[in-house]
């Protein structure tokens, strides 16, 4: 079989892939396809609800899509669901809070489901206290669910999208702003103890996409939150499959470089000079600068409770965007917890208006743009636990 040269295969990293070789073509064309098996859920509901609630969950935003979910089942009707310690974000996620608002958006999306079957999902978080100020998740439980029957449970129109759902890093269609009567529909399932905010005016976006830009670059070029992602990076079909979660790099580029071994191409990501490393960084920069709109999301303090209900309001919006034709995507590095971040951080609760005890829990951008697969997801048997 034919094997491009080293020299080849990083020369393709400066702009795609011009030359792979005949009889390599059918590798530069590939797809994950077990990794999206989890979103195909045309098949009946399920017999026991939780189950049933839980392939929905399962589907959920999550950071670096980690999917740190471990669910147990308890007698006929309960659950509890508990955090994968090793799928934490040390580097990025210093207190797990943006672990902590997956989970939230995971158990929203169960009660949408559980809905649909005329259940209701009775839910209480940390049920068994939640970790103190400053400390991590432990092994206490995240999450008790216990499903009940409920003939006048109404169902959720945001059902429908669950599977629909999809979080887009392309550039957005700055031709197209988003309407502020969008903007106002979307502020309806942000209710709770979340405050919505929202920027469309050309010269807050602007700061937005200045800032949010700025704090990616510094996330790139700190050692230590780079690697993080990049220990976590799937590169290839092949390799989603095997390991469908942390980030995936797909398509015929990387599936070319993945000749090279994956292990190549995680150095070749680690290293300024690269190609690979010069590549990611215009690729970022090109996104932020074609987002037309930005929406966050504030809370009064930073409880963990806080933290999951900013989680379950964020995945409603981006169910109700997609809904509305729009696309999301959560850019939200400036609001991360590590030292070289604070000023970012700070810059940013400025420009959303946080203040005092306030906390900005999630940002994200908006716009439209391109359809855009789904993202690799373990199937809910991986996440069951004895």
């Amino acid at each position: 079989m034919f094997k491009p040269s080293r020299r080849i295969l990083l020369s393709a990293l400066g702009g795609g892939v011009a030359l792979v070789g005949a009889g390599a073509a059918w590798r530069v064309t590939r797809v994950p396809h077990k990794a999206v098996v989890p979103w195909n859920l045309e098949t009946g509901p399920l017999r026991d609800i939780r189950l049933e609630a839980f392939r929905h969950a399962i589907l959920a935003p999550n950071p670096h899509n980690r999917q740190p979910w471990q669910i147990r089942l308890l007698g006929d009707n309960e659950a509890i669901v508990t955090c994968d310690l090793e799928r934490r974000l040390p580097e990025t996620d210093p207190f797990d809070r943006q672990i902590t608002i997956g989970f939230g958006a995971f158990i929203e999306l169960a009660a949408i489901a559980a809905a649909e079957r005329g259940y209701e999902a009775r839910i209480t978080p940390f049920p068994e206290g939640a970790p103190g100020e400053g400390a991590r998740l432990d092994r206490r439980p995240i999450l008790h669910v216990r499903f009940q029957r409920d003939d006048s449970i109404a169902k959720d129109p945001l059902f429908a999208w669950i599977t629909r759902r999809r979080s887009s890093k392309l550039p957005y269609d700055m031709s197209r702003p988003v309407p502020k009567d969008v903007l106002s529909k979307l502020s309806g399932e942000a209710g709770g103890m979340m405050r919505f905010g929202h920027a469309v005016e050309a010269d807050v976006a602007a700061r937005l996409r200045d800032l949010a830009g700025r704090a990616m670059v510094l996330e790139l070029e700190t050692p230590h939150t780079l690697k993080e992602s990049i220990d976590i990076a799937r590169v290839g079909a092949a390799e989603i499959d095997a390991n469908p979660d942390g980030i995936s790099l797909q398509g015929p580029l990387f599936e070319a470089l993945g000749l090279l071994g994956s292990d190549s191409v995680r150095k070749q990501a680690l290293d300024p000079s690269s190609n690979a490393y010069r590549s990611a960084m215009a690729r970022f920069a090109r996104m932020f600068a074609a987002t037309p709109a930005f929406f966050w999301l504030v809370s009064q303090g930073n409880t963990r409770a806080e933290q999951v209900e900013a989680g379950r309001r964020y995945v409603r919006l981006n169910l109700a965007a997609n809904a509305l034709g729009l696309s999301v995507n959560p850019v939200s590095q400036a609001l991360q917890e590590y030292p070289e971040m604070r000023a970012h951080f700070a810059a940013m609760h400025a420009i959303c208006g946080a203040k005092g005890q306030e906390r900005v829990q999630m940002l994200a951008r908006l716009g439209y743009a391109d359809p855009v697969g789904p993202s690799p997801r373990w199937p809910l048997g991986a996440k069951l636990v004895a």
